[in-house]
């Protein structure tokens, strides 16, 4: 049986992009559709987190303002090179199903080893139309080890250390890890994986102490 409707209103394409707009950087092409199919995202994550515990947070407009924006920021700033990125531990679809909205010419593996989760991941993708979103149900250390991707994305991974260094095992010669975390946890994330080039930390400008790290896999 589906999830049932909840009783907050449902999202509104206009009111996310007035909350979200605003956070982003100028000058980006948006696509046409961005705001409708982050409304269909947003009311279906709404109706499944009355069953299961898909965000921590429920409140539909601190979820555009905080989660949809931090996501969206994150897509812009990845190089323009970026074919294909996994989503590790990808939860409720962030980063990874925002960066596919934003990002279209980007193939996105949304890789979730619990099986609940996974199924709504599914369910995303089928709903959006994501016709080149992949969802990997399982660990990402049970993936073929030669699989590899030109980004690996990683925001609020249980075990965080190990993912780290799984992650960089996923990542091309020349590709990216792509971190969102807080400027507290910049110097243990980067010591973890030495053998990457990372830049400066990008703020988030939904957060007073939130970042993106990226950093560039050597040869």
């Amino acid at each position: 049986m589906s999830p049932q409707k909840s009783s907050q209103p449902a999202p509104n394409a206009d009111r996310i992009a007035a909350l979200v707009e605003p956070m982003l950087l100028p000058g980006r092409t948006i696509p046409s559709d961005l705001w409708e199919r982050l409304a269909t995202y947003l009311e279906l994550l709404q109706r499944w987190n009355q069953r299961m515990n898909l965000t921590a947070v429920r409140n539909l407009e601190e979820l555009a303002r905080v989660h949809i924006a931090e996501s969206l920021h994150c897509a812009q700033i990845l190089p323009e090179k970026i074919k294909t990125l996994l989503d590790f531990g990808s939860g409720a679809g962030l980063p990874g199903i925002p960066i596919q909205l934003l990002r279209q010419e980007i193939a996105v593996t949304l890789a979730e080893s619990q099986t609940k989760k996974a199924i709504f991941l599914r369910e995303a993708v089928r709903t959006l139309g994501l016709a080149q979103t992949q969802v990997h149900a399982g660990r990402v250390e049970a993936l073929a080890p030669a699989q590899q991707w030109d980004a690996v994305s990683l925001r609020a991974v249980e075990k965080m250390e190990f993912a780290l260094v799984e992650a960089a095992r996923r990542v091309r010669v020349g590709g990216w890890c792509v971190v969102l975390t807080t400027e507290a946890q910049v110097g243990s994330t980067q010591a973890c994986l030495p053998e990457m080039d990372w830049q400066p930390a990008h703020a988030l400008p939904c957060s007073r102490q939130r970042v993106v790290l990226l950093g560039q896999q050597r040869a």
